[in-house]
């Protein structure tokens, strides 16, 4: 196995259809797979052991990662926002490594890869235990650790869950995520598979997003939650004639708030919305809310269903998910615990840190959730942000989807805070929906929540300390910062 090989079969089963699309640039499959044989000449003519990327997403993303599965190197897209030092820190770990970084280092990689210098006659290696990408994660808790996905598990889940050749020649996925998100990745593999247009958006912004949406056409996109609450709130209350062609997108990478996936689906109709939920370490997606699960969730009356709204679906069919208990047991139905997932596109593996799978081959994944009757998954925040009041395990995620639920609340984060009493406390932070200024207006909004809040779970959840902000930290994947969230109510008490 290698990643080249989907290349290969795109090149050879549609090599003339336009493969890829980033501002002036158009390549086709055969194209694309010329610029990966020069790229990887280039790389092995560098000495390098790492082909590494310092950029925003242009058309050296997809060149250097195939030609760097070409050349038999790990590619290593790096994050372009870190400070100098840290990036200093990341590059040690993967020397040497060629770099191509910024706009003058693309400029150069692609002015080679483009050009009439001569393809690499050699063959790629087809040993699925070689590395294919090292993705640093995004460190919210600590120092980044390299995530190694191997060829086998990166092949696995395109094997697995994309169809060769399905897309039609008009079909293309406009992809807003940057480079160094797994979701990035996945992205170029699977539309090379398809046969699907890629189209790049370097930058997110909304109205740009719109924009390229429209003119290129878009039919398939890939968003995190806050990336479509500002597609949504851009497009006001226009419906689906302002993106006609917009057939299929699909979330993740954050918790998705009802409120949002639900208006969504409104200005929407004609689109059909997938929720997916996966780690860098698991290769992309292990579960799916499908298109039908959306559907049937959103117009039902009951409770239970409707619920299935904000899950993020059921496993794929070549993926194993299991809620274990603190003991490692298997939890029953309905019950929180840390989820566990195994499969063939499952790594678990980091570098210098080894394989991170139990004896058995599940992976704990340090996610929170849980599975209903019908094998729907929760998402419950992180093992590690569990509140603990008095001996009493809360999740925080239960109570964000209470205080979501309430017309004032855009969003919010729930967090455990100091208390001598109890150990921890209950403290939200919370945006409202419209400005909440005067002092009277803030208190009476909390006493409003903390009723709404006492009214739906125990009275051990209503949050002793509610502070109002006007956003909440997230990082450009759309991870909630809840370290920065607690260092915020700590400056402000």
């Amino acid at each position: 196995m290698n990643v080249m090989m989907l290349l290969d079969m795109a090149r050879s089963g549609h090599g003339d259809r336009v493969a890829l699309v980033s501002g002036g640039e158009r390549l086709t499959y055969a194209e694309l797979f010329a610029a990966a044989g020069r790229g990887a000449a280039l790389l092995r003519d560098s000495g390098a052991r790492h082909a590494a990327l310092l950029d925003e997403s242009s058309p050296a993303l997809p060149v250097l990662l195939f030609a760097s599965s070409w050349a038999g190197m790990p590619f290593v897209p790096l994050n372009y926002r870190l400070a100098a030092g840290e990036l200093d820190a990341l590059l040690a770990r993967v020397e040497p490594a060629h770099l191509v970084r910024g706009a003058e280092g693309r400029r150069n990689f692609l002015l080679h890869a483009l050009g009439d210098a001569e393809t690499t006659q050699a063959e790629w290696g087809m040993d699925p235990d070689e590395i294919a990408v090292l993705l640093f994660t995004s460190g919210t808790t600590g120092p980044p650790k390299a995530a190694l996905l191997r060829h086998q598990h990166l092949v696995s889940y395109i094997l697995g869950s994309v169809e060769f050749g399905a897309a039609g020649e008009d079909e293309a996925t406009l992809v807003s995520v940057p480079p160094y998100h797994i979701a990035g990745i996945a992205s170029i593999l699977s539309s090379v598979y398809a046969g699907r247009r890629l189209v790049q958006l370097p930058a997110f912004d909304a109205d740009a997003w719109l924009h390229l949406a429209r003119n290129e056409a878009v039919t398939h996109a890939f968003v995190v939650p806050t990336m479509l609450a500002r597609i949504i709130d851009a497009l006001g209350d226009a419906r689906d004639a302002e993106l006609p062609r917009l057939r299929a997108l699909a979330y993740g990478g954050g918790k998705m708030p009802q409120p949002v996936i639900e208006r969504a689906m409104r200005l929407l109709p004609n689109t059909d919305f997938t929720n997916a939920y996966g780690l860098t370490e698991t290769s992309s997606t292990i579960s799916v809310l499908t298109p039908d699960d959306h559907r049937e969730a959103a117009a039902s009356e009951d409770p239970a269903l409707r619920r299935r709204l904000v899950s993020v679906g059921q496993p794929l069919p070549l993926v194993e998910v299991e809620i274990r208990d603190e003991d490692g047991k298997p939890a029953p139905c309905g019950a929180r615990g840390e989820i566990h997932v195994r499969g063939e596109q499952v790594s678990g593996e980091y570098l210098g840190g080894g394989s991170q799978l139990l004896a058995d081959g599940f992976f704990p994944t340090r996610d929170a959730g849980s599975l209903d009757e019908a094998g729907y998954l929760f998402l419950d925040g992180r093992i590690d942000d569990v509140i603990v009041r008095g001996g009493e395990n809360m999740s925080p995620g239960e109570i964000e989807d209470v205080l979501l639920a309430h017309p004032a609340v855009a969003d919010c984060a729930v967090i455990g805070v100091p208390d001598e009493q109890w150990g921890e406390a209950v403290a939200a932070v919370v945006v409202p929906r419209h400005e909440v200024d005067p002092n009277a207006q803030r208190d009476e909004l909390r006493d409003q929540l903390r009723e709404w809040v006492r009214e739906r779970l125990r009275s051990s959840r209503v949050p002793e300390r509610i502070e109002f902000r006007d956003e909440l930290p997230y990082n450009e994947t759309g991870k909630l910062l809840r370290r920065v969230v607690r260092e915020q109510l700590a400056a402000s008490t």
